[in-house]
């Protein structure tokens, strides 16, 4: 397998014991993502694709196989490296938006400078510029529930984007809005790939993942096909 890639999965397998149960939610997952790639992973529900996700954001580690993100072996970190790790490389979004209810636009896309340390005026300054190119610059003193959907959804992505990370790690992110909301989501999601972000992007929906320039299919913890594609 090439090593060279932004993201290099060797072997990897997850395996979890839930009520005296076995379960095998990865077997032997090889991939390698190219800095750049917009990548959606397709499968039905206990494929394995957010497992993968998960494992490929540092949230979890596998049971075994190796994952490097930037030529680094994540299993050799410890907590507080993959935290970081987190932090500097990886921005997520998930299908809940995961808002703040009671905090505006602007202080949900602060909360990761926050915790990075980052001074009010320069985490001001950031959070700006981030709801701004997500097209909420007049929407940055609402709170969620003065927000759409798609809106909401919007928040999350700029709050992604703060810390200017490489990899945008999408789970889902149409899952709770409708056609219409979701197509405006997947605009956002282009451009940023456009920008130079690696995209990867968990969906079971065909026309959401036709966004990509890759589809890679799991089904029972594998992969079943690994295919380029051509925009639409």
């Amino acid at each position: 397998m090439n090593q060279n890639g932004l993201i290099v999965i060797d072997n990897l397998s997850k395996d979890y014991h839930l009520e005296g149960v076995d379960v095998k939610a990865l077997r032997g997952v090889s991939l390698n993502i190219g800095s750049g790639e917009f990548v959606s992973i397709m499968g039905p529900s206990g494929s394995g694709k957010s497992t993968l996700m998960h494992i490929i954001g540092c949230l979890d580690r596998p049971t075994s196989g190796v994952v490097s993100i930037e030529g680094r072996q994540t299993r050799k970190l410890s907590n507080n490296q993959l935290a970081k790790l987190r932090s500097d490389k990886i921005g997520f979004v998930f299908q809940s938006f995961n808002l703040l209810t009671r905090s505006n636009a602007l202080k949900n896309v602060e909360l990761p400078m926050i915790y990075g340390g980052i001074g009010r005026r320069e985490r001001l300054k950031r959070a700006k510029e981030a709801l701004t190119s997500v097209g909420l610059a007049e929407r940055m003193h609402h709170r969620p529930s003065q927000l759409s959907g798609g809106q909401q959804q919007r928040v999350a992505i700029a709050r992604a984007l703060v810390n200017d990370p490489g990899i945008i790690l999408a789970d889902e992110p149409t899952g709770n809005l409708d056609s219409k909301s979701g197509a405006e989501i997947m605009v956002v999601l282009d451009k940023l790939n456009r920008e130079g972000k690696t995209i990867i992007l968990v969906t079971h929906e065909e026309y959401i993942a036709n966004h990509a320039n890759r589809v890679i299919r799991l089904l029972d913890g594998e992969i079943t096909s690994d295919k380029k594609v051509k925009k639409k």
